[in-house]
């Protein structure tokens, strides 16, 4: 069972969180193999993936206000990454966004984190995976064929998660690796593509029909896709070397190098790709650079960049899609199987259900029409993403409630105090932003959840009561 907080009584830790004593229990999970450099990259790599290349096509009907909206997603991502390299000192485990509700609210708080996040991965992972097949297009033409385009994203989804059987070790590797080919070359292109900027492109500020408010947060929701992935490394505390140190280094790192990466690049993708176009695209970057070099060989070496930055992404994506039922499982609170840890140190029935979740929904995908279906993802991915974020902020603000006065440091209180109350307002703000459909989807999937949690607390009840009438009957 993962070490459960051991400073919560005091709740003193507003300014200098105190570390688990030495006498908790280590989690004896996965042998830990992330340095600092691998868990930065683990970060990175999670969050630039498919929304640098896909998403400001998404969010071009909308007009520029959605790069207003990019400037405060990666306020609000920092904001995130101090959060959870808050909470990770409180509780270095691997699961974090299920272990920090848990110790805080109890159990059915826990669950509710970790079912809602687990949702988020694996529908997150088909929708990259379908996101993939747009770039996949420009390097091997698939002129429209339902049936390729689908073989391709599934590709794109098995490829990686066979890295994950490989093991910890095989998954840092290829995070590091992936991160450097393509935040170099997107870096570059983002940085030179400023030079090339027309602003007839840019388009109107506001071409939602809605009002600017409105149009903010609708934008936002669509985007917050592209940094989900910031809590990546407390979610793998238990796999990170000095995880009470390194977790929230790596965090903050990771969600700031990211955050200007996403910011150039986009600002240079508007100035280079006419509005209307931009709004059609199926693989704006590629676009964008045709447009700097006058050809199309730009193009296709950013399309190639951009299926391994995808394909690198998913490697991570299906490891934390993995780690939370993980964690859950080992308290008794998901099935037993996801608890089960291969030779590699992965949970690899969590990896297997992840990979056949997700090629349910990219046959969905391909069925119901991948225009709408794609969007409604990544709407979902907003809603089931924010839960947990939500009640992980919410668990820092009971901490900080519970603190002895006599102990706490009124700078830090203060601190601590406004970063927490700002990740909840954020998150609650980008679930509205979701919109009815997306929120009332991701209620059903939550919900789904809850008959599990009934069935599992149930068993182990009876389980418990068996084992306390057999010890009675012996005595």
């Amino acid at each position: 069972m993962p070490a459960a907080d051991t400073t919560g009584a005091t709740g003193a830790d507003a300014l200098e969180p105190i570390p688990p004593t030495k006498e908790a229990p280590a989690s004896p999970g996965p042998k830990k193999g992330f340095g600092l450099a691998a868990a930065t990259a683990l970060v990175m790599g999670n969050i630039i993936g498919g929304g640098i290349f896909a998403l400001p096509a998404a969010v071009a009907p909308y007009g520029t206000v959605s790069l207003v909206a990019f400037l405060v997603l990666s306020i609000g991502a920092v904001l995130l990454a101090l959060l959870f390299g808050k909470l990770a000192r409180r509780s270095p485990v691997t699961g974090g966004l299920y272990v920090y509700p848990r110790d805080a609210f109890g159990e059915f708080a826990g669950f509710l984190s970790a079912w809602s996040y687990w949702t988020m991965t694996w529908v997150s992972i088909a929708a990259l995976a379908v996101a993939t097949v747009g770039y996949a297009d420009v390097l091997l033409p698939l002129d429209g064929n339902r049936v390729l385009e689908a073989s391709v994203a599934v590709a794109a989804l098995w490829l990686p998660a066979a890295a994950n059987f490989a093991g910890t070790r095989w998954v840092g590797g290829v995070q590091i690796v992936s991160t450097i080919l393509k935040f170099v070359p997107l870096l570059l292109v983002a940085c030179v593509g400023l030079f090339f900027i027309d602003t007839d492109n840019f388009g109107p500020f506001n071409a939602s029909g809605d009002s600017v408010p409105g149009a903010l947060a609708a934008s936002a929701a669509l985007l917050l896709y592209s940094f989900l992935g910031v809590e990546s490394a407390a979610m793998s505390a238990g796999e990170v070397r000095d995880p009470e140190r390194t977790v929230g280094r790596a965090s903050v790192l990771g969600t700031v190098a990211s955050a200007v990466v996403y910011l150039l690049g986009t600002v240079a993708v508007f100035g280079l790709v006419p509005h209307g176009q931009l709004a059609e695209s199926g693989a704006p970057f590629a676009d964008a650079v045709d447009a700097m070099t006058g050809g199309h060989w730009g193009g296709t070496v950013i399309a190639a960049v951009a299926v391994a930055s995808m394909v690198g992404c998913l490697n991570g994506w299906i490891l934390m899609s993995a780690q939370m039922p993980y964690a859950a499982a080992r308290d008794g609170l998901f099935p037993a199987a996801f608890a089960r840890v291969g030779k590699g140190g992965v949970p690899g029935f969590g990896v297997l259900a992840c990979a056949v979740l997700g090629t349910a929904l990219i046959g969905l995908n391909y069925t119901a029409g991948p225009d709408t279906t794609f969007r409604v993802l990544v709407l979902i991915t907003t809603f089931t993403g924010c839960v947990p974020y939500l009640l992980s902020a919410a668990a820092q603000l009971y901490w900080l409630a519970r603190g002895t006065r006599e102990r706490v440091r009124p700078a830090g209180l203060v601190r601590d105090l406004i970063v927490a109350a700002l990740s909840f307002a954020f998150s609650f703000w980008l679930i509205a932003g979701a919109g009815y459909a997306a929120v009332y989807q991701g209620v059903l999937f939550l919900f789904a959840g809850i008959p599990v949690y009934v069935w599992l607390r149930g068993r182990r009840e009876e389980g418990a009561a068996r084992s306390s009438s057999s010890s009675s009957a012996v005595t």
